[in-house]
């Protein structure tokens, strides 16, 4: 019975081994590239990227799930910021975050709005209890979603303003390099 053994190519050189890697690339991890390299290349000036990344982390502080991205879009449209930026910023609440930004949302609106302690959900009762509330936590989660939204979308836009512009200028000087180097 006969072997066979792999073999491997006598004329591989380094080049052809980085081409070689480069193929062998797991597809998703291209993808995530492409994002990625798509994302930075977001047409717009640097404000309007960043009044779209300020529109959808406000629509993203709301518990609106499955709208929030309509939402981001609509508010980015009307302050004429990026929509594409806007429905990718609303991601600020995803699976993992939603418990924790829609329990401080509630808090913020039972802070302003005052009253009885928040119930602790300890037991069943006090789950019950909470739920029969109805409409008073609702509006206490509207109202510090609201608050809190307006915040994080001002603090956004001012964070990410001097951020866009100087991802922008290394972009800008690396396109000149490369044109001064041909």
């Amino acid at each position: 019975m006969a072997t066979i053994t792999p073999s491997t190519p006598t004329n591989v050189t380094p080049s052809s081994k980085l081409s070689m890697r480069k193929i062998n690339r797991p597809r998703w991890r291209r993808q995530v590239r492409y994002i990625y390299l798509r994302f930075l290349r977001l047409q717009g000036t640097p404000e309007q990227l960043a009044r779209g990344m300020a529109s959808g982390i406000f629509s993203g502080c709301f518990p609106l799930f499955g709208f929030q991205t309509i939402i981001g879009v609509a508010v980015a449209t009307v302050l004429r910021g990026n929509r594409l930026m806007a429905a990718a910023a609303t991601w600020v609440s995803n699976p993992f975050t939603y418990v924790p930004i829609f329990a401080f949302n509630y808090q913020v609106g039972h802070w302003l709005l005052g009253g009885t302690a928040a119930p602790a959900f300890d037991d069943l009762d006090t789950l019950r209890s909470w739920m029969d509330m109805g409409s008073d936590v609702s509006i206490r989660l509207m109202l510090g979603s609201t608050v809190v939204g307006a915040v994080a979308g001002v603090a956004s836009y001012f964070a990410g303003l001097p951020l866009i512009r100087r991802v922008r200028s290394q972009q800008l000087a690396r396109q000149q390099a490369k044109l001064e180097q041909s």
